[in-house]
């Protein structure tokens, strides 16, 4: 009688714990979206109601996007970021790659040396970017690189070099030693074996990587705002910027071009969210 009893109250306390965790779940996604719906919704207002009756319905137009499509270099914002992006990344992984396969499976002398350069590598994930503003600033003077799209690049493959390093490690050192051994039996170098066995099997982390990393490039601003001083060479972040001015803020211009930047960032979400959670599982929890 006992154990039919326990047996009834298990499924309860399950289906009780599993609403609760559901209601928590859309609780926290409602918080995140919120901020979001609150800027589409604004860059459809005036500036005037914005500030005086910021919801209000009665005045929505859309001469706030008009306004930041003409006012924006869309071409040429976009065609620095990707490029920006495109470059900063793949030097950034295919670094952090090299890295953390010699991290993960280089034999050294002493095992302290290996977890310290690994930490020393993953302390730059608590450097704030204000902190680098300055030094990075006076070495780009230094090297003849301020004003150029170096200037981004190298401080962008930095930066995300620390993050890169802690999910792949997480995950090569629950990679199964027996594919490699397989594949040095078989005669497969060094160099092989990284690219073209490790490589392609890391796919759910790399893509976890890249989604990130492009995202960040997006949506970077100090170091732009910095170390980019021609008009020319503008970037996403850059470009919102415009909207505001020494004295006056167009902000429905700048929540319009907000939203603009947005969209292709929640595209990007949306198609690769299954690679990103299991990128995520991989290489964080394992590790």
């Amino acid at each position: 009688m006992t154990s039919l009893t326990t047996r009834r109250t298990e499924p309860r306390s399950r289906r009780r714990v599993g609403l609760g965790v559901g209601i928590i779940a859309y609780l926290v996604t409602f918080l995140i979206v919120l901020p979001l719906l609150w800027i589409v919704l604004l860059s459809f207002q005036p500036s005037a109601k914005i500030l005086g009756d910021p919801f209000s319905f009665d005045a929505l137009t859309i001469d706030n996007y008009l306004n930041a499509i003409a006012a924006l270099p869309l071409l040429r914002m976009y065609g620095n970021t990707i490029f920006i992006a495109v470059v900063s990344v793949t030097v950034g992984t295919a670094i952090s790659f090299m890295a953390a396969f010699a991290l993960t499976r280089m034999v050294f002398h002493r095992r302290r040396a290996q977890s310290s350069i690994r930490l020393y590598l993953l302390a730059g994930l608590a450097v704030p970017v204000y902190i680098l503003l300055f030094p990075v600033y006076r070495l780009d003077l230094a090297l003849g690189l301020f004003g150029t799209y170096w200037a981004l690049i190298l401080p962008y493959i930095a930066v995300t070099i620390p993050f890169n390093i802690l999910l792949m490690t997480g995950f090569l050192r629950e990679f199964p030693a027996e594919i490699e051994e397989a594949a040095i039996i078989d005669g497969v170098g060094l160099w092989k074996l990284c690219w073209t066995v490790v490589l392609p099997l890391m796919r759910p982390v790399i893509a976890t990587i890249l989604i990130f990393n492009v995202v960040y490039v997006f949506n970077e601003f100090p170091f732009a705002s910095i170390l980019i001083n021609d008009p020319d060479m503008v970037t996403v972040s850059l470009a919102v910027s415009r909207f505001q001015g020494q004295y006056t803020v167009d902000y429905g211009g700048m929540m319009a071009a907000a939203t603009l930047v947005l969209i292709p960032q929640l595209i990007i979400y949306a198609l690769f969210q299954r690679q990103v959670i299991a990128g995520m599982t991989v290489g964080a929890v394992k590790g």
